[in-house]
């Protein structure tokens, strides 16, 4: 199969929607198509709402991570078809990888495209990648990488083995705090789009096997980010690991260490001393 290229964002709530209704009975390999958009405009209203969520101060370039906003509804698209091997509920995001190759000004047109590839095999099931690119002008400015855990799924045979394990130095305890509120979900899910019902409520993410609901890994990435605002290289890879869930609410620290011209972080639960992330960031 080619590229399909749609005109406008599908609905994320008719898409969560249709892959509960078709999640059981999926099987087979990863499909060969690729989902795009061409000609994006940034709504400069949207992105400041998803700064403030975040906590990134207005800027004249995106967030590092604002681009996979864009593109997450059309890899959501492809995970919620019923050629998709593993049922979107359920799945866990386990890893995310940022290379931004650029700095992203808000008035430019943009071109996206989105495919998903490496199915493999992991102790606990099995794993995905979907992949974004973000193109200006003709060349490519961002791409994107999201490694996503179906438990209890199986990777066809011949499978390599799942690749989820950031390679980041312990750090000492973290010095800024955050305190987590219990409707982070549904705000991060407002800006974002991402209407997952394990992230909005504790009744709803209870219906899949979580205590309480859960913090949006992105979100967290993004929080993370933002706290680095100033210190972050133009061109830069944020590869970073999502560990134990953070319930909301909670209390939260980061951690941050300067690496070179890069640094390591590290999300951690106040109480537990638990990791939800850990994470890198490098210049190009």
């Amino acid at each position: 199969m080619g590229t399909t290229v749609l005109d406008a964002p599908p609905s994320m709530a008719a898409l969560f929607a249709r892959a509960a209704l078709t999640a059981r009975g999926r099987g087979g390999d990863l499909p060969d198509a690729r989902l795009a958009r061409r000609g994006v405009a940034v709504d400069p209203a949207e992105v400041a709402a998803y700064a403030r969520v975040c906590r990134f101060p207005l800027a004249d370039t995106l967030p590092v991570t604002y681009p996979h906003v864009l593109t997450f509804p059309l890899q959501v698209a492809l995970m919620a078809d019923r050629g998709f091997p593993l049922a979107l509920p359920g799945l866990v995001h386990v890893r995310n990888r940022i290379e931004q190759l650029r700095a992203i000004g808000p008035g430019e047109s943009l071109d996206l495209e989105v495919w998903a590839e490496r199915f493999a095999r992991h102790r606990s099931g099995a794993t995905v990648d979907l992949c974004a690119s973000v193109s200006a002008g003709g060349a490519e400015v961002w791409r994107g990488r999201s490694t996503y855990l179906a438990r209890g799924a199986s990777a066809p045979e011949g499978a390599p083995e799942a690749d989820v394990e950031v390679d980041a130095a312990d750090l000492a305890p973290g010095t800024i705090t955050w305190r987590v509120p219990d409707d982070a979900g549904r705000r991060y899910a407002t800006v974002s789009g991402d209407v997952n019902p394990i992230h909005l409520s504790g009744l709803t993410a209870k219906a899949f096997g979580y205590k309480r609901a859960i913090a949006h890994g992105m979100w967290v990435k993004a929080r993370a980010l933002a706290a680095l605002t100033g210190r972050l290289p133009d061109a830069a890879t944020v590869d970073v690991g999502f560990r134990k869930p953070l319930f909301l609410p909670s209390t939260v620290t980061l951690a941050t260490a300067p690496r070179g011209s890069g640094w390591d972080l590290a999300v951690r639960n106040v109480k537990s001393g638990a990791d939800h992330l850990v994470g890198v960031v490098r210049p190009l």
